[in-house]
């Protein structure tokens, strides 16, 4: 028996977040944040092993089984997915499954959490959950800090680490938020030696035209952080609280996605960034990089509508950008300036669409339904643009205040129903309960929103499209993908 002095898990929660589409639509994305806190705490001196039982498909038992084999000293447990801002809240059910089963099992065995979720509600956290620490902001420090602590002996009752939450009997104890990594280039490369690189797969219209290469796939970040402050994003609960964005060197990005092609001959990549394309110097250098080592990678990236100009499309086709993902959100101008989020005007959406496209990028589109000025109207006008936009792929999204964002504080204070269980945060899951607007309920929003996606994939306009670009194979794939019904709660019960 092999004895670590930590065991990170990614508990699964595929099932519960996207029901029926977890198998043929979403991607099985490596856990990158576990990844990168590997390979941290192994550069201070500890060992450490990664469980994925998101890619594995372990259940508790099994997880925990795994622990047990590996006999560790602390068990950190991550309530964070490859889609930071989104993935966090709905995994605390697997999160919660697992802690339970961990204190049946191995009641003395120490354990600690850390992802959005937790960082953004730490107190609450502590209430619903059987967890002895809890990381608020970023888990590198903390973590390797408290290892040390085990390592010295000590387990308490005292600990005197900056943002390390934990209970002192009754009382929770505030340390307040982390030290973040001020140089991103002082991380390790993520620990891919501990992932079961094979298993990870693109997401399906990642590889539209190539549906059965979706393996393998890999994700990497050039930056951390965003400046914005969009209402309804959470992301700064994974960093400090604020608003705030950190850049990796062009060069330390290269060599990573060296590794992973030489090493495990990776095609399909992600960048995680917030913001790809923010310092255009920086960028420029990067894709140079790309351009001269010409791997003929398959990469996809956010963008955001106001920084992208035609000399950096261009760039980024050569340096094997292939999809940008645009956070479009809204058709109404008032409704995006509702929550924050109002620079760009529908001509400038048209443009630099249309301009990606004829460029030779694809591009996915993203958009909110429900978000809190939206009427039935505003979510048609946002109908009506993404159609016309006639994108190669789109996301439908309802409004969720989830915790750490802005609209949740905001949603408390104004006694504004929100979902009885960490579930109803999930996009796909049968108990989702999305924001209701100050016009529209959260049932028609959903419905509203179902109901759009369906009729944005069966347009024969699109089909077309898509036969043109990727062939008879993605048509079919996206007729299946349409087969499987999402369950929604709430809209059979307003339907009885």
């Amino acid at each position: 028996m092999s004895k670590v002095d930590i065991v990170l898990v990614n508990p699964s929660d595929k099932k519960q977040t996207y029901g029926k589409l977890g198998e043929s639509l979403a991607g099985i994305e490596p856990p990158l944040w576990h990844a990168l806190l590997a390979a941290f705490v192994r550069s201070r001196g500890f060992s450490v092993k990664i469980i994925d039982s998101d890619a594995e498909g372990f259940g508790p038992q099994e997880t925990v089984d795994k622990i047990i084999e590996s006999s560790p000293a602390l068990v950190g447990i991550g309530a964070i997915g490859a889609n930071p801002s989104a993935s966090s809240t709905p995994k605390m059910i697997a999160v919660h499954l697992l802690l339970k089963e961990l204190k049946k099992r191995l009641p003395a065995l120490k354990t600690v959490l850390y992802g959005i979720h937790p960082s953004g509600l730490p107190e609450r956290t502590f209430k619903e959950e059987s967890v002895d620490f809890i990381c608020r902001g970023e888990a590198f420090y903390p973590v390797t800090e408290l290892l040390a602590e085990i390592r010295k002996g000590n387990l308490g009752p005292d600990f005197n680490i900056k943002g390390l939450w934990y209970r002192k009997g009754e009382e929770i104890i505030d340390k307040g938020w982390a030290n973040i990594v001020e140089n991103l280039d002082d991380l390790p490369f993520a620990a891919w030696d501990l992932l079961s690189m094979e298993k990870y797969k693109a997401h399906n219209w990642h590889c539209f035209g190539h549906i059965n290469q979706r393996y393998p796939y890999a994700i990497t970040y050039t930056s951390l952080g965003c400046p914005f402050d969009c209402h309804y994003c959470n992301i700064h609960a994974l960093y400090s609280g604020k608003p705030d964005i950190r850049f990796r060197s062009s060069q330390k990005v290269i060599e990573e996605i060296d590794l992973l092609v030489k090493n495990y001959n990776v095609k399909n990549v992600k960048f995680l960034d917030e913001l790809f394309v923010i310092k255009r110097e920086r960028f420029n250098e990067l894709c140079d990089l790309l351009i001269e080592r010409d791997y003929d990678l398959n990469i996809w990236a956010y963008a955001r509508i106001d920084t992208a100009d035609e000399q950096i499309l261009r760039k980024m086709l050569k340096a094997g950008v292939r999809w940008l993902c645009y956070g479009i959100e809204a058709g109404s101008k008032d409704v995006r300036a509702g929550v924050n989020k109002g620079r760009f005007d529908i001509e400038m959406i048209k443009d630099v669409v249309n301009l990606t496209r004829k460029i030779g990028i694809y591009v996915i589109g993203n958009f909110m339904f429900g978000l809190p000025d939206d009427t039935f109207e505003t979510m048609q006008e946002t109908k009506n643009l993404a159609e016309g936009l006639n994108c190669e792929y789109v996301n439908y999204y309802t409004t969720m205040a989830y915790p750490g964002s802005r609209l949740y504080e905001d949603s408390i204070s104004q006694g504004i129903a929100l979902p009885d269980s960490w579930k109803g945060f999930s996009q796909y899951s049968a108990e989702t309960l999305p924001l209701p607007t100050k016009h529209v309920s959260a049932a028609a929003v959903l419905n509203f929103r179902d109901k759009a996606f369906v009729d944005y994939y069966k347009r024969p306009e699109y089909l077309k499209m898509i036969k043109n670009k990727f062939g008879k194979e993605t048509v079919e794939h996206i007729r299946q993908m349409l087969s499987d019904k999402i369950h929604r709660n709430i809209l059979e019960k307003v339907n009885k």
